[in-house]
């Protein structure tokens, strides 16, 4: 029997995982606590690295006549102008980046029950990323190699030393003390509870991540970006997710994807041949491993539907060559004005929480509602110069509270591509009219002037939050475009690219005094017909909601980590 086109796998997964009004996307219909996986892998018989003493080191780097990394404000993130001596490469640099990507942000307890949160967020808090660090000798210890963090107690632990020579020669084109980061999903921490549908939380969860890693190193004074064109099968081998003896037993993991980061900003120039090679997946195979992976459940259920998308998804990349990819010109937009408020980009980023629940009275002014949708564009910088590949995401809005603007449906199109893309695909009724006291450079518009909370509460699965915040929103992919261009490996990337923005989102709501959440229960089709969509040119991928949230006060908050306590909290 002929093998399956991979781009129809896609598709059809996308399609049977989609919520309808008479049916929600399969899944155990209950939780089966007994099978819960636990949030922390590890890697029994590895060398652990500590990473508390680095941070406390980079804690203390302060350069001469200029500000300290931990006084730096959420907004010069984002400023160009406001160029400043990186963190210097090394362990404390390493440490740093960790911490504020994908580190613990706080525990909660209630009762006897108790649950870690982290900077980077994930679908019912059940994180199925696992992050990975690859580099050169000095960095994490004497000789290079793949080092797997354990955010629960900030630690690296060693998985594979590299040869040195061959180290040497694969990784001579990568800039001076930098170094790699790489991400892959357990599908089963996601599925336990999601069913079928989790597959796209697991994408989702990595573009947060993503985002995530690309403040951090920009709070460094650091670059960020994926490195285009990796086959997930030479990820796999780097990462030594593929190494049967490592994982028997154990819920596999899958690559997503390799970033490189790097101590100055490292020029695009659309050439990535020989920048962090895929042989470098043939030094690993020739280095020495350690480590057995953790079991996370004493059981688990198979979802071949989850695993048929993965594998149709994976990245065949070019063998013995990097892709060239340039990030197609964004929208020329400006900074948002500055706060009367400075705030630190450190606070901030561990602050993110999730709100359970928001007040349905709270409003955001209409210059601060501007400023935060400037964010979201492709051109005003981090977390978006970390993706490179034509961006695809675009948003309709819910505006509920959002003081001098009407309530009503509006549109985001985040490229001038996308407006055109979204004209056409929507119903042709609408106004399209462009707002009073919206900047020119934020691409709003108004399509129908109504109260719209029933509807946005009914679309994302009858949740109140939906409506209760000051606006909910919808992303909505160029979905066929998408895979035209990229194949079966534009899937996960278009949630990677959602994640991202959610991210962005979540910073943005603390930084206006409010909070955010990510919904991932909507219904799919309900979303198209309310806008007019008769087909896959575009398709929703995630919801998200931003208001005044209520703080439920059975819960007690306590610091991420009990060494907590100069001042990095």
């Amino acid at each position: 029997m002929p093998a399956r086109d991979p781009l129809a796998i896609v598709r059809e997964y996308h399609d049977q995982t989609k919520h309808q009004f008479n049916r929600f996307a399969r899944s155990l219909g209950y939780l089966d606590w007994a099978t819960q996986p636990d949030p922390f892998r590890s890697f029994d018989g590895c060398r652990r690295v500590d990473l508390v003493g680095p941070l406390r080191a980079a804690a203390s780097f302060t350069p001469e006549g200029a500000a300290s990394w931990r006084d730096v404000s959420y907004d010069e993130l984002f400023d160009p102008a406001s160029l400043r001596p990186p963190i210097p490469p090394g362990l404390p640099a390493v440490s740093v980046f960790l911490r504020y990507s994908l580190g613990l942000s706080a525990w909660k307890e209630a009762g006897l029950s108790r649950w870690a949160l982290r900077v980077n967020p994930s679908s019912g808090n059940l994180h199925p990323t696992e992050g990975y660090i690859v580099c050169g000798p000095g960095l994490a210890g004497e000789a290079a190699g793949v080092f797997h963090y354990a955010p629960d107690v900030h630690a690296l632990d060693q998985r594979c030393v590299f040869g040195a020579e061959l180290w040497a020669a694969a990784s001579a084109r990568l800039p001076e003390g930098s170094f790699l980061a790489a991400l892959t999903s357990v599908h089963w921490r996601e599925a336990w509870k999601y069913g079928e549908r989790a597959f796209r939380y697991c994408q989702h969860d990595i573009g947060h991540a993503v985002a995530a890693m690309r403040m951090a190193a920009a709070l460094m004074g650091w670059s960020c970006a994926i490195l285009p064109g990796w086959p997930s099968a030479r990820l796999a081998a780097l990462m030594g997710v593929d190494r049967d003896a490592d994982f028997d037993g154990a819920e596999p993991e899958e690559p997503a994807c390799l970033m490189l980061v790097a101590p100055a900003s490292h020029a695009r120039t659309g050439d990535w041949r020989g920048l962090a090679d895929p042989s470098l997946a043939d030094v690993a195979a020739h280095g020495t491993w350690t480590g057995r992976a953790s079991r996370l459940s004493a059981d688990r259920v198979q979802w071949d539907v989850i695993d048929a998308a993965a594998e149709a998804s994976r990245d065949i990349g070019r063998e013995g060559e990097m892709v060239a990819v340039s990030q197609p010109a964004a929208r020329a937009n400006t900074l948002a004005p500055p706060r009367d408020t400075t705030i630190s980009a450190a606070a901030l980023l561990l602050q993110r929480r999730s709100a359970q629940s928001m007040d349905g009275a709270t409003a955001i002014g209409l210059d601060g509602f501007a400023a935060l949708l400037r964010r979201l564009l492709p051109g005003a910088g981090p977390p978006f110069d970390a993706l490179p590949w034509t961006p695809r995401i675009h948003l309709a809005l819910f505006v509920h509270r959002v003081d001098g603007l009407q309530p009503g449906l509006y549109a985001l199109p985040r490229t001038e591509a996308g407006l055109v893309a979204l004209r056409e695909a929507f119903r042709q009724d609408y106004a399209w009219v462009r707002p009073p006291g919206i900047p020119e450079d934020v691409p709003l518009f108004l399509l129908d002037h109504a109260d719209c909370r029933r509807i946005a509460r009914q679309l994302s699965c009858a949740q109140d939050i939906a409506a209760d915040g000051c606006f909910s929103l919808g992303m909505l992919a160029e979905f066929d475009a998408a895979l035209a261009e990229g194949g079966p490996a534009a899937y996960p990337h278009l949630f990677w690219e959602a994640g991202a923005i959610g991210q962005s989102l979540y910073l943005e709501a603390e930084a206006a005094g409010l909070r955010g959440t990510g919904i991932g229960c909507f219904f799919d089709d309900g979303v198209h017909q309310l806008l007019g969509i008769t087909d896959h040119r575009l398709q929703s991928l995630y919801h998200f909601t931003v208001g005044g949230p209520i703080d439920d006060p059975r819960l007690t908050t306590l610091p991420g980590y009990p060494w907590e306590d100069f001042g990095l909290s």
